[in-house]
């Protein structure tokens, strides 16, 4: 078995295993339904927005997390930066969906790190 057989095994074996780390989320991305994929989403944080001269709205915030996901699970479509992705907050797709922007997104070796960014009150 080669080295890059051994890490597509570990994806789900070991980083996504539903036992330790994942959960069954369901996402929305680019007009595709992902249900009941295995992803671990890092606590979302929140903190003060930056605001411009112009930006006179106050009481938002900004709130940050990390997907990390399979390639595979969402069906080879790599998150590209700008655009939106929806994140539920329940196994087997029902719940809120939380709507996120892509801050950037990075696969290596078939595993998706994508940063996400929401603004809230």
């Amino acid at each position: 078995m080669s080295f890059k057989d051994m890490v597509a095994d570990d994806i789900h074996n070991v980083f996504l295993n539903l036992e330790e780390l994942a959960e069954k989320r369901t996402i929305e991305y680019d007009g595709e339904r992902y249900a009941d994929i295995p992803i671990v989403l890092k606590g979302i944080k929140e903190r003060d927005r930056r605001q411009l001269v112009s930006d006179h709205v106050q009481g938002l915030f900004l709130a940050t997390t990390v997907l990390h996901c399979a390639l595979d699970d969402l069906g080879g479509n790599q998150p590209e930066k700008g655009t939106l992705i929806r994140i539920n907050d329940e196994e087997g797709g029902g719940g809120f969906f939380h709507v996120f922007y892509v801050a950037s997104s990075i696969c290596e070796m078939g595993m998706l790190r994508v940063e996400l960014e929401a603004i809230g009150e």
